[in-house]
């Protein structure tokens, strides 16, 4: 009797172990998105008016009355900078419509909202020059006449 309670223990624990790692790999922030806030679902980006869903990594907008979720940001945002746009972190929301509550974030943190300071939890990537060198490289100045 003993074993089989000792059995059911260890397989109960395996299966919380199981459960925790599955849970913990579900919603990683971006790396654009702020340090400190792993636990939350949502980030509100006031210069765009857009949502930012972590836990299934889509943007959710406002497409003429109708909101969209997508992997990519709307086409009229292309350009947006995510790494120094201001992210709102909503802590105070846990269901599946953030933009329930739309008036009250578009009031509260209108376009240019800026509250503390943000780190970003990754660095931007650097943008590639279309193969041209930044004359770092050390046969840059070979094509280069210095008379």
């Amino acid at each position: 009797m003993k074993k089989l309670v000792f059995a059911l223990m260890l397989f109960t624990s395996v299966f919380a172990q199981a459960q925790v790692s599955v849970n913990v790999n579900i919603g990683t922030p971006p790396n654009w998105g702020p340090v400190g806030y792993d636990n939350s679902r949502y980030y509100y980006l006031p210069d765009i008016d857009v949502y930012y869903d972590i836990n299934q990594s889509v943007f959710i907008s406002d497409n003429n009355g109708r909101w969209v979720r997508a992997k990519r940001l709307p086409d009229r945002y292309r350009n947006y900078d995510l790494y120094s746009g201001y992210k709102v972190v909503l802590n105070d929301y846990r269901g599946d419509a953030p933009y329930t509550y739309h008036t009250k974030h578009r009031a509260e943190y209108p376009k240019g909202y800026h509250g503390k300071p943000q780190k970003n939890r990754g660095e931007k990537p650097e943008k590639h020059n279309n193969g041209k060198h930044k004359g770092n490289d050390k046969h840059s100045d070979k094509n280069h006449d210095h008379h």
